[in-house]
C-alpha cells in the first residue's frame, strides 16, 4: 500500500479530526498505489496517523476514512458505516422515511452524498476514491436499505477536479419519478432527475418548521376580534368579528401574508399554509420550479391561499419598493401626477423568506456575494409589515455566520429598521457537522423580527 508521508511543519488539522490533506501537506510517497485507492498516511517521523484514498491531481490529495489501518472500503466496511449513519438519525430524527441518509465528512465517508426519499435513495459520488468503490457502494446500499431504487445525480463540478466526468441515471432498480415524501405532515413531490442538487433540500427541514410560531396572531392588526355573539336558535359562541361589527366567516382570518422568494418546490409556502398563513406568494425564476411548487400546494389542499409569480427575485423586490416609494409620494400633494394610474406593484408582506442559492462558489467571490445578500436583505426589509419579520438564509460557506449577520444588520440600517433576533441556526440534525470541519458549517438560517427606526424613537 502507498505510503503518504506528512511535512514536519504543518498544521495539525488531521490530528484535529480534519479528514482532508492538501498537496502542501505531503512531504513525499514511498510505494506504489493507484489514484483512487487507499493509503497509509505517516508523520514525518513514520508513526501511523490515518487510512485514506489517494488522488494526486486533485489539491485534496488525500481525505480519510478511518483512523485506524485499512486495507480496502469493501462492502462490509461500507454496510458497517451505513448502519451507522442509520442509527444516527433514528436517534434524532425517529423512523422518518426522508433525510439526508450519508453526509459525507460527517459521516465519515467524504466524497459520498445520500438523500432518501422513502424508498429512492439519490446518490452523489463526487470524489475518485468513492468511485473507485462504486460498486461496492451500491451492494452495502441495497443491503442496509433495500431501496426500490438507487438513482445517481453526480452532475456536480466538483468531479471535474477530481478528473471524473459528471454522470446521472439508474443504479438500481426502476424509478417513478417525482417521488413522494412526507415531511412535517406535508405531502412533496420531488423531482430527482430534474431538481437542484439531489431534488429537494434537506437541510432545512427543522427550519420550515419554525415558521410555525410566525403565522397566527395578525388578524388582530386588521380589527378582526373574537367577541361572543348570540346566534338565533343556538347558544352564544366565541366567533371572530371585524370592525364593522360582522362575523368573519374566512377560516385563515388570523394568518399572515407572506412572500416566499427562491421558492424552488415550494417548501416554505407548504408550511406557512400548513401552520396557517392567510394568503401566500410563491416566486421563483424558474417555470419548473414553480410548476413543481403548484403540484405541491394543490396535493395539500392549498391553492386558494397561494398565487404564483415566475421572475427574478431581485428585480421583483425592487419593483415592490419603487411602488411602495410612489405611493408615498402620491400621498404628498402636488408632487406627483395623480392622473396616472397606480402600478400594480408596491405591496407589503407580514412575513418575508429569503432562501437564496449559494451566492459564493469561491473565497473571490465573498465581496460580490455580500453586496448580493444585502441589496436583497435590504429590498426585503422594505417590504415587510411593521412589526413584522424577515426569515432570511444563505448556504454560501464562503460566507462566514458573522460576516453574513453583519451583512443583514447593514441592510437594516440603510433600510431604517431595527431588528431582533428572534432564532438563529444551521442544517438539521440529518446534517451533522465534525466540529474542525468548517466546511460543514455552511448553512445560515435567521428569523428577525422587523421595525421602523422612526417607530422605536
Amino acid at each position: 500500500m502507498l505510503t503518504v508521508v506528512l511535512k514536519r511543519k504543518r498544521q495539525n488539522r488531521l490530528e484535529q479530526g480534519h479528514p482532508w490533506i492538501f498537496q502542501s501537506e505531503i512531504e513525499r510517497t514511498d510505494g506504489e498505489g493507484e489514484p483512487g485507492q487507499l493509503a497509509r498516511v505517516v508523520t514525518y517521523q513514520g508513526a501511523f496517523l490515518a487510512t485514506g484514498y489517494w488522488n494526486p491531481k486533485s489539491q485534496i490529495t488525500v481525505r480519510v476514512v478511518a483512523y485506524k489501518e485499512l486495507v480496502s472500503m469493501d462492502v462490509d466496511f461500507l454496510i458497517a458505516r451505513f448502519q451507522e449513519a442509520r442509527r444516527h438519525r433514528r436517534r434524532f430524527l425517529g423512523e422518518t422515511e426522508s433525510c439526508r441518509a450519508v453526509y459525507g465528512e460527517a459521516d465519515f465517508l467524504p466524497g459520498l452524498i445520500v438523500d432518501k426519499f422513502a424508498d429512492v435513495l439519490v446518490v452523489q459520488i463526487l470524489t475518485l476514491g468513492m468511485e473507485y468503490c462504486r460498486e461496492q457502494i451500491i451492494a452495502a446500499l441495497i443491503a442496509v436499505y433495500e431501496p426500490k431504487c438507487i438513482y445517481e445525480r453526480s452532475d456536480v463540478s466538483v468531479r471535474e477536479l477530481e478528473g471524473l466526468e459528471q454522470t446521472t441515471g439508474i443504479l438500481y432498480g426502476e424509478l417513478n419519478n417525482p417521488v413522494s415524501i412526507i415531511e412535517n405532515g406535508l405531502l412533496i413531490d420531488v423531482d430527482v432527475v430534474n431538481g437542484q442538487k439531489t431534488g429537494y433540500f434537506f437541510d432545512q427541514q427543522d427550519n420550515r418548521a419554525a415558521l410555525a410560531p410566525l403565522m397566527l396572531g395578525w388578524g388582530e392588526r386588521s380589527g378582526i376580534r373574537l367577541q361572543s355573539v348570540n346566534v338565533e336558535g343556538a347558544e352564544a359562541s366565541i366567533v371572530p368579528v371585524n370592525s364593522n361589527g360582522k362575523v368573519v366567516t374566512y377560516p385563515y382570518w388570523d394568518g399572515a401574508t407572506v412572500l416566499e422568494c427562491f421558492a424552488h418546490t415550494g417548501s416554505f409556502t407548504l408550511h406557512a399554509c400548513q401552520y396557517g398563513a392567510k394568503q401566500v406568494t410563491c416566486l421563483d425564476v424558474s417555470e419548473l420550479a414553480i410548476e413543481n411548487a403548484k403540484r405541491n400546494v394543490e396535493r395539500n389542499g392549498f391553492s386558494e391561499r397561494v398565487e404564483y409569480v415566475v421572475d427574478d427575485a431581485f428585480e421583483y423586490l425592487r419593483r415592490q419598493v419603487k411602488g411602495l416609494d410612489e405611493r408615498k409620494l402620491r400621498a404628498v400633494a402636488g408632487k406627483v401626477d395623480t392622473s396616472k394610474p397606480l402600478s400594480s406593484d408596491g405591496r407589503k408582506w407580514d412575513v418575508v423568506i429569503l432562501d437564496p442559492p449559494a451566492f459564493a462558489k469561491n473565497k473571490q467571490s465573498i465581496d460580490n456575494a455580500c453586496r448580493g445578500y444585502k441589496d436583497i436583505n435590504l429590498h426585503a426589509l422594505k417590504l415587510v409589515n411593521e412589526g413584522g419579520y424577515l426569515v432570511t438564509a444563505s448556504c454560501s460557506f464562503h460566507v462566514r455566520p458573522d460576516v453574513f449577520l453583519e451583512t443583514i444588520s447593514a441592510a437594516a440600517v440603510d433600510a431604517g429598521k431595527v431588528l431582533r433576533l428572534i432564532d438563529y441556526r444551521g442544517a438539521g440534525k440529518d446534517h451533522p457537522r465534525i466540529l474542525s470541519v468548517e466546511e460543514g458549517h455552511y448553512l445560515k438560517f435567521a428569523i428577525f423580527e422587523v421595525r421602523s427606526r422612526d417607530a422605536q424613537s
